[in-house]
C-alpha cells in the first residue's frame, strides 16, 4: 500500500465509489458487517478488474473526510476481519493508517482472491459500479471459472480419476451446507447439486463433476485411495522413548472430519484424570493435559500439513512425559523458521480446507490454535510448547507439568 502516495489516495477519493472503492465514515452501526462484505466482494473481484479493492474508513459517501479517530484498536479490529472467520476462504488483505489533509483514515486494501467464491457468513458478495449484491447462478459460474483457470492452491486441484460417486452426499446436504450458507440463502437456492459442489468448491465445476482435493479430504468416502498420505498414526507409548512399548496404535483415516472425530476419542481416553483427596476438604479432579488445547494443534496439524508430493501421514505420538506432533510439510508462504508460532504470523497452504474445517466447526478462528493452546496449558501449570519448524515438516512438542 506505501506505494500509493497521498496525492493518489485522495485522487481516488475525489473519484467517488465505484466497483474497487468503498467509503464508510465511521465503525457505528452496521457499518464493521458492510466493509466485511466489500472486502467480500472486493475480494471476488467479478468485474475482473485484476487491482486491488480499496475499502476507506473515516470518508463519508460525499468524498470528504470525516472525523472518526484512527486508533490502534479500530486498525486491529480492521485487520481482525481477515481471521475471525465470517470471511471464507481468509482474504488477502492489508490496513494502514495514512493522514491526508490532515485528517486520519483507514485504508484497507484487497486483493483479488485466486480461490473465488469468497463469502461473507455464507453469502457470496460482489460489487457492480458502486453497488454491493449477492451472486446470482450465472454469477457463481463466472467465479467459478475465474478459479478454475486461474492460479490455484493444491487443495483446489481436480483428481482426474474422480466423481461425484466419491464424495459422501449425505454429509454434503445434511451437515455441510447447511452450516455454510444461511437459511434464507438456502431457501431460495434454484442451483442443481453439481452448482452447488463447485460453489463450494468441492467439484472443479458445475460441467466439469471432477472432485477437488477439498472434495475428497472433506466428503471422500475413501481419500485415501486417492491420497494415500492423507491420516493420522496415532500411538501411545509406555515410556519416554519410542523403542518403548506400544500400548495403543491407529491409522485413522476417513474424511477430515471423521479423522478429527476418532483422533479426539483416542486423546480424550488416554487422558486420564487424577484424583487428590489429600490436599483438601473436597477431592480434586486434574486430567493430565488440557484436552482443548491438544485439540487445537492436533487440528493445526492436519489444516496445514502437506497434501501435494508427500505419502507421510500426520504423527500423534503419546509419550509417559510428553505429546509429540509432526506433520509433514515445512515452512511456507510468510511463515519462515523464525517466526511459526509467534502472534500475527499467518498464512494458508491450504486455505480452502481451513475454509471447509471452519465451516464444520472443527476449527472456532484462523490464527488462534496456538495462542490458545499455549494460553490453555499455562493455565493448567504446563510449560509452553516447543515449535519447530524446517523445510520438510513442522513438530510440536506438548510437555507435562
Amino acid at each position: 500500500m506505501s506505494n500509493f502516495t497521498d496525492e493518489a489516495l485522495l485522487q481516488i477519493i475525489k473519484n467517488g465509489e465505484s466497483d474497487a472503492v468503498e467509503f464508510k465514515a465511521s465503525m457505528s452501526g452496521g457499518a464493521p458487517e458492510r466493509i466485511r462484505e466489500a472486502i467480500c466482494a472486493f475480494a471476488n473481484d467479478l468485474p475482473a478488474n485484476g487491482k486491488p479493492g480499496i475499502v476507506f474508513v473515516g470518508v463519508r459517501d460525499d468524498t470528504t473526510l470525516g472525523t472518526t479517530p484512527i486508533t490502534d484498536e479500530l486498525l486491529r479490529q480492521l485487520a481482525d476481519m481477515k481471521t475471525d472467520g465470517n470471511i471464507l476462504p481468509p482474504p488477502s488483505l492489508t490496513v494502514e493508517k495514512r493522514s491526508l489533509e490532515n485528517q486520519e483514515v483507514a485504508v484497507i486494501m484487497v486483493l483479488p482472491s485466486n480461490s473465488p467464491p469468497v463469502r461473507c457468513r455464507g453469502a457470496i458478495h460482489i460489487r457492480t459500479g458502486p453497488r454491493r449484491g449477492i451472486a446470482t447462478a450465472q454469477d457463481e459460474r463466472i467465479l467459478n471459472e475465474k478459479r478454475r483457470y486461474g492460479d490455484r492452491p493444491f487443495d483446489l486441484y481436480p483428481i482426474r480419476s474422480t466423481g461425484i460417486s466419491d464424495l459422501n452426499l449425505a454429509l454434503f446436504n445434511y451437515e455441510y451446507l447447511p452450516k455454510a450458507f444461511s437459511e434464507e440463502i438456502l431457501a431460495a437456492n434454484d442451483r442443481s447439486l453439481n452448482e452447488q459442489l463447485a460453489a463450494t468448491k468441492m467439484i472443479t465445476a458445475a460441467d466439469d463433476p471432477t472432485a477437488t482435493v477439498l472434495g475428497i479430504l472433506t466428503l471422500g468416502k475413501k481419500p485415501q485411495d486417492f491420497l494415500p498420505g492423507a491420516y493420522v498414526q496415532f500411538l501411545r507409548i509406555d515410556g519416554n522413548e519410542l523403542t518403548d512399548d506400544i500400548v495403543d496404535s491407529l491409522a485413522i483415516r476417513g474424511a477430515i472430519p471423521d479423522q478429527v472425530r476418532r483422533l479426539d476419542d483416542k486423546l480424550i481416553a488416554h487422558n486420564r484424570i487424577a484424583v487428590d483427596i489429600t490436599s483438601g476438604p473436597l477431592e480434586k479432579r486434574t486430567a493430565l493435559y488440557p484436552i482443548e488445547a491438544v485439540q487445537q494443534l492436533t487440528r493445526n496439524a492436519l489444516m496445514h500439513r502437506a497434501y501435494e508430493g508427500t505419502n507421510a501421514p500426520v504423527h500423534v505420538y503419546w509419550y509417559n512425559d510428553r505429546i509429540e506432533i509432526l506433520s509433514p510439510g515445512g515452512v511456507f508462504g510468510a511463515i519462515t523458521t523464525e517466526n511459526f508460532g509467534e502472534p500475527g504470523f499467518i498464512d494458508y497452504r491450504n486455505p480452502n480446507l481451513a475454509d471447509a474445517m471452519r465451516t464444520f466447526g472443527l476449527v472456532q478462528r484462523f490464527g488462534m490454535g496456538i495462542p490458545i493452546a499455549r494460553r490453555l496449558l499455562a493455565e493448567a501449570g504446563h510449560p509452553a510448547p516447543k515449535l519447530v519448524i524446517n523445510g520438510t515438516h513442522a513438530w510440536v512438542t506438548i510437555l507435562t507439568r
